[in-house]
């Protein structure tokens, strides 16, 4: 009898389509501001996983929100247990 793996199958989320749409209504420095918004994130995600694998648990949690215009984005603060 062999042992065979099923892949558990990814969810569609569309987020290079969404990325996409939502940018088109925005100005030049609005679209500079989210790519640079999303590399940074991607550091960032490459970061807690380098973290993990050294041996620590990281949870992001949103330590205030930050206000302008009518504008608003979450602000982060990383909580890091060593297991």
């Amino acid at each position: 009898m062999t042992n065979t793996v099923t892949p558990i199958p990814r969810p569609v989320t569309r987020v290079k389509e969404r990325a996409a749409e939502q940018s088109s209504t925005m100005d030049e420095t609005q679209q500079a501001a989210i790519r640079r918004l999303a590399n940074d994130l991607h550091r960032l995600n490459a970061s807690v996983m380098a973290a993990v694998e050294s041996g620590v648990s990281v949870e992001l949690v949103r330590s205030s929100r930050h206000h302008d215009q009518g504008n608003w984005g979450d602000l982060l603060i990383p909580v890091v247990v060593k297991m």
